[in-house]
């Protein structure tokens, strides 16, 4: 089995080195296209009107001045010999749950390897935010995702689909269970922190206080929550389909 590896937080991430460490369990063929720079937060853009620029690292390691959907592009376009048979994107500093999809670039990465006909996973680990980074329980998902995803890889998929999963802020002896489970809603609130730099001219920073939403149902958000690893199967189509025969009525064109 040929896997392609890549991520968003870049070629340097420790994410990264622990995503090749769970995928060499699973495959001596690993390929690693990742972007050179942090890119969190690019959702699936693609670049188009800036030159890509290529360092290869060594046979099968490369970093690309780029996004994620980039990255998988120029691998199986490009840089590999073969498309691979699998695509993982990750591992995620952090948490890609609910809304958060909408703007990952970890998801957009495993999103462009299933729009390239790829079985396609997105991995990410979540932890405690009032921590710091050095604090994320990597061996949680080091430990427990070689055997989950044995288990993904043989279960058929519907063309279209990809799977994103999530791990908890929990040592590996902690975690309750796997559940399979629907996105949830987290109510974002997008805020602009406007500060002044040493000539007093003013910059901005963007950042997101999350929010409680309010799910119906047990979702990806709950399942965390009960130190559970949540799977959730995705796929692109953003038609509202139970509105279509409405605004069909409402146009007079039903």
């Amino acid at each position: 089995m040929r896997i392609l590896l890549t991520n968003d937080d870049g070629i340097h991430a420790e994410g990264l080195k622990v995503l090749e460490q769970i995928a060499r369990k699973l495959s001596d063929d690993v390929w690693v296209v990742a972007p050179e720079e942090d890119q969190s937060g690019v959702s699936h853009s693609l670049t188009i009107s800036d030159p890509l620029r290529l360092r290869q690292i060594d046979e099968k390691h490369y970093a690309l001045k780029g996004t994620p959907t980039d990255c998988v592009i120029m691998a199986v376009k490009h840089i590999m010999p073969e498309a691979p048979d699998l695509v993982l994107s990750g591992v995620n500093a952090g948490g890609n749950l609910a809304d958060d999809v909408s703007y990952s670039g970890t998801v957009s990465g495993a999103v462009e390897g299933m729009m390239q006909g790829i079985r396609s996973i997105a991995l990410s680990q979540e932890f405690l935010h009032e921590t710091n980074r050095d604090n994320i329980p990597w061996n949680t998902v080091l430990s427990l995702a070689p055997d989950i995803l044995k288990k993904l890889v043989k279960i058929p998929l519907p063309e279209g689909v990809l799977l994103n999963v999530n791990f908890p802020a929990c040592e590996a002896r902690e975690v309750t269970g796997l559940s399979v489970a629907p996105l949830g809603h987290r109510g974002h609130k997008i805020l602009i922190d406007k500060r002044a730099d040493g000539r007093g001219l003013p910059y901005y920073w963007m950042y997101f206080s999350r929010g409680k939403g309010e799910n119906k149902e047990k979702t990806d958000i709950d399942v965390l929550q009960d130190k559970a690893i949540s799977v959730t199967p995705m796929k692109l189509d953003l038609t509202a389909h139970d509105f279509l025969h409405s605004l069909e009525k409402a146009l007079g064109s039903a």
